[in-house]
């Protein structure tokens, strides 16, 4: 029997299924713990993380933990991968654009001078493996939330399997990663813009025997600045806000880390990500800002589940 339970943490929600509720416990113990770790070394929200210490002494080269050197790793590979639609260097444009604080506390705070801050590329991260050290050149600053929490999505469904032995599946924030047999029908996923909804919701579920799947969307985290309407997703080209050609898109990969870098790649390219998706055989839903869906490279055709 499925079992689940739901909490915060990264910012957002979090959920932990197992394939039996005999190993629900010994799950989520083993999640929250590794969200913690990731939490400390990741988040730009916290003034005692280790990316905050990094970012505030930017041009310096500053000792890392291996997670956290896991972590950019993780982001300077999906960098690479997405030609720089995915870039990790743009946490000053993000904080410049008025995301600089937990989401749930943001506010328009009136009329601004905007400044654009263009992405540094991977190639201003420099990493020495010998020293466990890292600097950013340029004056750039690091977010690596995206790929963060899909990093953690991994890790969690990974080390959560392994302590429980029981099938695990950790969804957080629209980033869900699988891990151990799957049950026999594969695990039901119900695919939504706001991840919150219940389980139980109408909508479109696909079934997951492996690998992972992300949902990239520009309908939840907005804010207004300056009485002008923002998103999270950034073009790296422009330093602000991606145009919104696609709202949504939803990308199943081996592992979340693909999966995310993918979806937010998408709405970063637009329709170009069309051909990408297909020649990378990577099954993909984009939803249009019209509301229009495009199903790609064997995603199934619509298939509701009653709510």
């Amino acid at each position: 029997m499925i079992a689940h339970a739901e909490f915060r943490a990264l910012g957002t929600g979090a959920r932990v299924l197992t394939a039996h509720e005999s190993g629900l416990d010994v799950a989520v113990t083993v999640v929250e713990r590794e969200l913690a770790r990731i939490d400390q070394a990741c988040s730009r929200f916290r003034d005692d993380s280790e990316l905050s210490q990094l970012n505030r002494r930017s041009g310096n080269w500053v000792p890392v933990s291996p997670l956290l050197l896991t972590a950019i790793d993780a982001a300077v590979r999906v960098c690479r991968m997405t030609d720089g639609a995915v870039d990790p260097t743009m946490g000053r444009a993000i904080r410049i654009l008025g995301y600089d604080r937990d989401f749930a506390d943001l506010r328009d705070e009136g009329p601004i001078n905007l400044i654009i801050q263009p992405s540094g590329g991977a190639g201003v991260i420099e990493i020495d493996r010998v020293a466990h050290q890292v600097r950013v050149r340029g004056g750039h600053e690091l977010d690596l939330g995206a790929t963060a929490k899909a990093l953690a999505a991994d890790r969690c469904a990974r080390a959560a399997f392994e302590a429980s032995q029981v099938a695990v599946l950790v969804s957080l924030g629209g980033d869900i990663a699988i891990a151990g047999p799957a049950p026999a029908d594969g695990w039901s996923i119900l695919v939504a813009e706001d991840h919150a909804v219940p389980l139980d919701s109408r909508g479109e579920v696909i079934a997951l025997n492996s690998g992972a799947v992300a949902t990239s969307t520009t309908t939840l985290r907005r804010w207004r600045q300056g009485g002008i309407d923002r998103h999270h997703i950034l073009d790296p080209a422009t330093g602000g806000p991606a145009r919104e050609h696609w709202r949504t898109a939803s990308v199943v990969a081996a592992s979340c880390v693909d999966a995310n870098a993918a979806a937010t790649a998408a709405i970063v390219w637009g329709q170009a990500a069309v051909g990408w998706l297909a020649a990378h055989r990577l099954p993909a839903r984009l939803v249009a800002a019209d509301g229009s869906i495009r199903r790609l490279a064997g995603w199934p055709s619509g298939n509701e589940a009653a709510g």
